[in-house]
C-alpha cells in the first residue's frame, strides 16, 4: 500500500526537488515503512509505502528499469499473479519474490496502453516511458485506489490524495462549483456523475476503470472495460452453477488473504459479509492463521423501532455465524458516545471532500480504528455483494415471468416463495400484478428528497441536466445491475472512501465480491440462478451451504439495517447540533449554494427534538448533509484552521 506522487515538467525546466518534497511531506500515510524519491532532469516520482503483502517488503518504489528506460511508481495489489506469470513467461524461481509493481511494468512492456485490461486487483499506477516521452497510468476497475492529477501546458503532477497537490505553487485551491452543484443536486449516495471532477477546480481524478496518457501535446483519459455482458454460462444442472460459484468465489477470497500480518473482516448478520467470512475462515484455518471479525451493534438502551421485517441489532445473527464457523475471534462494538456529528471533522480530513454516508460514519471509522489497533493488515468486507453474489430480487423476477406469461414457472415459484415468507399466494400475486402491469392501477408518486441545492445555483451550473443519467425509471433489475457496472461514477464513492481509509489507518480494505472474475461470473448467469425454488438471492443461499448456518443462509423474513440508531445517538448533542444549523442558515457562505428556505422550514420542525423513529426521514437526512457541506465550505472558504492548509476569504484561494 502506497501513497504515490510525481511531477513532470514539459517546459524542459529542471525539476525543483523541493516541490516533490513538499508533496511527500503532506502525505496522509502514517508511519510508512519506506519513503523514496526518484528523479531525472525533468521528472520526479515519489512513493511512501506501507508493506502489506510478502512481495511488498523492501519493494523498490519508485523503480527505474535502465534496460527498458521505464520508471514506475504504484499503489497496487494484484490478484491474478499466477495468470500474469504465465502470460509474461516469468521463471518459476522468480515468482515468489517478484513485486506487483514489477509485474505491472512487464505487462506494460508487453501490452502497452492495453495493460489495465489484463490486471485484476486494486491498483493505481503511473509509468514514465522515457523512450516515448510519455506518462501512462491507470486506476483499477472498481476504483479501490485513488489517483488525482493537475495538468497544464508546463506541468503534469499527480498524487494519491488531493492535499499534497495543493502544496505546489502553480496549483490553485479553488472550489469546483460544478462538482458541488452535482453533489447537492443528487439525492442518492453518489457524489457526482462526472467522475473526472474533484471538489478542487484545478485538480481532476482518473475515474475507476480508466487510464491516462500524457505527452507534451496531449492528455487522454480513456475507459477500459474488461467485462463481457454478452457472455453466457450454461450448465445442465443447478448443482453445477453452485460448484462453479464456490470455486470462483473461493479463489477471489483466497487471493485477498495475502498479507504479512493478521487478516480481519467486517461482519454483519447478513449474507454478503457472512459469505466472505465463511470462505475466508476455511483457508485461514488451514494456514493456522488468526482471524478477527468486527461487528457493530447498537447501544443497549436503544429500542428497535423498525418494522418487523427489519432488524437494527444483528448480534443474534452475527453470533450464529461466528458459532457455526468456529475459530474466529469475534469483536462487538457499540462505540458509546460516538455519533455522526462527532465524526464530521475527522471524515472531512480523511475524504478531503464532503460525504453522504454519515449514518454509518461513526461505526465504520470505529471498526477501522479497532482493527488497526489489533495490527490487522487486510480488512475484508462484502460491500459490493448486492450487485454480484447476492443479486436476485424475487418480486422483480416474478414480475418479469408474469409479463412474459410464463404461468407454470411463476405459480411454482410463488407457491414456494409464499411458504418461505409465510404469506398467502393471493397476496403475492396481487403485489406482482401491480408491479408487472402498473398501468392497470394507481401508482405511487415519485420519492421526493428535499432539494438541497439553491435554484439559482442549480440553473447557473445546469445541475439537473448534468445528473439526468441517474434516472433508472422503467429499467428492469437486470438492466439496473448492468448499468451499475457500466457507469464509473457509481463505483467512485465506496472506492474513494476505502482507499483513503486504508491510507489513514495503514491497512488495506479488500472486497472479494467486487473481484472481476466474480463480477463476470455473476453477469454471465441466467436470471433463474438468482431467484429459484422460492428463494431470493438464491445463488448465495445455495452457495453458502456448509459455510453459513441456515438461520442466516435461509433467512428471508428479516433484514439488517445498521443505520437505524443514528438519530438516537444524536439526542445528547441535539442542542449543539441545532445551534450549528442555525449558524448555517444565516451564514453567507451557504446562501449562494444551499436551499436556505427549505432548510429553515425543516429546522423549525427539529426544534422539538429528535424523533428517533424518523432516522430515514429525508428531512432529517438532508439537514445532516447540509451541515457536512457547511463544515467543508467553512474550512475551505474562511481563514484559520490548520497552519498547513490554504484558506481564503472569497471563492478563490491564492497560490499554495
Amino acid at each position: 500500500m502506497s501513497e504515490i506522487a510525481g511531477i513532470i515538467n514539459y517546459n524542459q525546466q529542471p525539476i525543483n526537488i523541493d516541490h516533490c518534497n513538499m508533496m511527500i511531506n503532506h502525505f496522509n500515510h502514517p508511519s510508512a515503512d519506506k519513503t523514496s524519491v526518484w528523479y531525472d532532469d525533468t521528472i520526479c516520482l515519489g512513493c511512501s509505502a506501507r508493506w502489506i503483502t510478502p512481495e511488498s517488503v523492501n519493494e523498490i518504489l519508485p523503480f527505474y528499469d535502465s534496460e527498458r528506460q521505464i520508471a514506475i511508481t504504484a499503489d497496487a495489489i494484484l490478484d491474478n499473479r499466477q495468470e500474469l506469470f504465465d502470460h509474461l513467461q516469468i521463471k518459476k524461481i522468480n515468482r515468489k519474490t517478484i513485486t506487483d509493481s514489477q509485474l505491472i511494468l512487464l505487462a506494460y512492456c508487453k501490452w502497452g496502453d492495453s495493460t489495465p485490461n489484463y490486471l485484476i486487483g486494486d491498483f493505481a499506477f503511473i509509468i514514465w516511458d522515457e523512450r516515448q516521452q510519455k506518462i501512462f497510468g491507470a486506476r483499477d476497475f472498481s476504483g479501490m485506489r485513488t489517483l488525482y492529477y493537475y495538468n497544464d501546458t508546463e506541468h503534469f503532477a499527480f498524487c494519491t490524495t488531493i492535499k499534497p497537490l495543493l502544496q505546489l505553487p502553480y496549483v490553485k485551491n479553488t472550489l469546483n462549483e460544478t462538482w458541488l452543484a452535482e453533489y447537492l443536486a443528487i439525492p442518492e449516495i453518489i457524489d457526482v456523475v462526472d467522475p473526472n471532477l474533484t471538489v478542487i477546480e484545478s485538480i481532476k481524478q482518473i475515474p475507476p476503470s480508466h487510464s491516462i496518457t500524457v505527452t507534451r501535446d496531449h492528455t487522454t483519459v480513456k475507459r477500459y472495460y474488461p467485462l463481457q455482458h454478452d457472455k453466457q454460462i450454461r450448465f445442465k444442472k443447478d448443482e453445477e452453477y453452485v460448484e462453479a460459484f464456490q470455486e470462483v468465489f473461493q479463489k477471489a477470497v483466497d487471493v485477498r488473504l495475502r498479507s504479512i500480518g493478521p487478516v480481519g473482516s467486517q461482519l454483519s448478520g447478513g449474507l454478503d459479509s457472512g459469505s466472505v467470512v465463511g470462505f475466508a475462515s476455511k483457508t485461514l484455518r488451514q494456514q493456522n492463521r488468526e482471524f478477527n471479525t468486527y461487528s457493530y451493534i447498537p447501544d443497549e438502551q436503544f429500542e428497535d423501532w423498525t418494522p418487523a421485517h427489519m432488524l437494527a441489532n444483528e448480534s443474534e445473527y452475527i453470533k450464529s455465524t461466528v458459532d457455526y464457523i468456529g475459530g474466529i475471534k469475534a469483536n462487538y462494538y457499540s462505540f458509546d458516545g460516538k455519533n455522526p456529528l462527532s465524526e464530521i471533522d475527522d471524515w472531512l480530513d480523511i475524504m478531503e471532500m464532503p460525504y453522504k454516508f454519515f449514518e454509518n460514519s461513526f461505526w465504520v471509522k470505529g471498526i477501522h480504528e479497532q482493527a488497526a489497533n489489533d495490527g490487522v493488515k487486510v480488512l475484508l468486507n462484502g460491500a459490493r455483494g448486492n450487485f454480484t453474489i447476492s443479486g436476485g430480487k424475487a418480486l422483480d423476477y416474478y414480475s418479469k415471468l408474469m409479463r412474459q406469461f410464463k404461468w407454470l414457472k411463476l405459480f411454482k415459484e410463488v407457491k414456494l416463495y409464499s411458504s418461505h415468507q409465510s404469506v398467502s399466494q393471493k397476496r403475492v400475486l396481487s403485489v406482482l400484478s401491480k408491479r408487472a402491469f402498473p398501468f392497470l392501477g394507481p401508482t405511487k408518486g415519485p420519492y421526493i428528497f428535499p432539494q438541497l441545492i439553491n435554484d439559482t445555483f442549480a440553473a447557473k451550473t445546469n445541475a439537473f441536466e448534468r445528473i439526468s443519467d441517474l434516472n433508472s425509471e422503467g429499467l428492469s433489475a437486470t438492466e439496473i445491475r448492468e448499468k451499475h457496472f457500466r457507469q464509473a461514477y457509481i463505483w467512485n464513492v465506496t472506492g474513494t472512501s476505502a482507499s483513503k481509509m486504508s491510507l489513514h489507518y495503514g491497512m488495506w480494505d479488500r472486497d472479494p465480491t467486487s473481484d472481476l472474475r466474480v463480477i463476470q461470473f455473476c453477469l454471465s448467469l441466467p436470471d433463474d440462478q438468482f431467484v429459484s425454488d422460492g428463494l431470493d438471492r438464491a445463488l448465495i443461499r445455495k452457495g453458502t451451504k456448509g459455510y453459513l448456518p441456515d438461520k442466516v443462509r435461509l433467512n428471508q423474513k428479516v433484514r439488517g439495517i445498521q443505520a437505524a440508531d443514528w438519530l438516537y445517538r444524536m439526542k445528547p448533542v441535539w442542542s449543539i447540533y441545532l445551534e450549528e444549523l442555525k449558524q448555517l442558515v444565516n451564514d453567507p457562505i451557504c446562501s449562494a449554494y444551499l436551499n436556505i428556505d427549505i432548510l429553515n422550514e425543516i429546522l423549525i420542525k427539529m426544534e422539538t427534538g429528535p424523533q428517533v423513529e424518523k432516522a430515514f426521514d429525508p428531512e432529517y437526512r438532508v439537514m445532516m448533509r447540509a451541515l457536512i457541506v457547511y463544515r467543508f465550505l467553512k474550512r475551505m472558504l474562511t481563514k484559520g484552521g490548520d497552519k498547513n492548509e490554504t484558506r481564503m476569504e472569497s471563492t478563490t484561494i491564492g497560490s499554495a
